[in-house]
């Protein structure tokens, strides 16, 4: 299936999507463009928030834009690996069965997968600022990634069939 299905399947079902994509066989390539994409989405989402900063700041908006591209380009995939790393120790520690690379590619499918909230949460943010919206949209996001997140690892770690 195309990714754009597969991130709306995962609202309806995201072991099922998980299961399907863990079960292609474990590709390192695909994992690092899933998080690629990710990180790439996540920057753009925080281009609002930035432009609004920039104009009541009256700051260049370039070096913001430089810095959030650096730390999301370069630094956040380098943590997330380490995070799929310390996800996959911890479970292994709790009886988990898993690879580290199901552990890597629960972490790396939730953020994609989740990122359409983030595209909203990025949007409240330069629209309408800090305020309850926002704290809704940001809370719905987190939510939503643990969710993938957590069935995710159960999959990949403990093959439990969930939907």
């Amino acid at each position: 299936m195309a990714v754009s299905t597969d991130i709306l399947a995962s609202y309806r079902g995201p072991g099922a999507v998980f299961r399907r994509r863990l079960a292609a066989g474990p590709r390192e390539d695909r994992a690092l463009a899933l998080l690629m994409a990710a990180c790439l989405l996540y920057f753009l989402s925080r281009l609002p928030a930035l432009a609004r900063q920039a104009h009541l700041a009256g700051e260049e908006l370039n070096p913001l834009l430089g810095g959030a591209l650096f730390g999301w380009i370069f630094i956040a995939p380098l943590v997330f690996y380490g995070l799929a790393a310390l996800s996959h120790i911890v479970l292994r520690a709790l009886g988990g069965r898993g690879s580290w690379y199901g552990a890597r590619l629960a972490l790396f499918w939730s953020l994609l997968a989740a990122s359409p909230l983030v595209l909203l949460n990025g949007l409240v943010a330069g629209f309408i600022a800090e305020g309850p919206a926002l704290t809704l949209v940001g809370l719905l996001w987190i939510g939503v990634f643990l969710w993938f997140w957590i069935t995710g690892l159960k999959v990949a770690e403990y093959g439990e069939a969930v939907a």
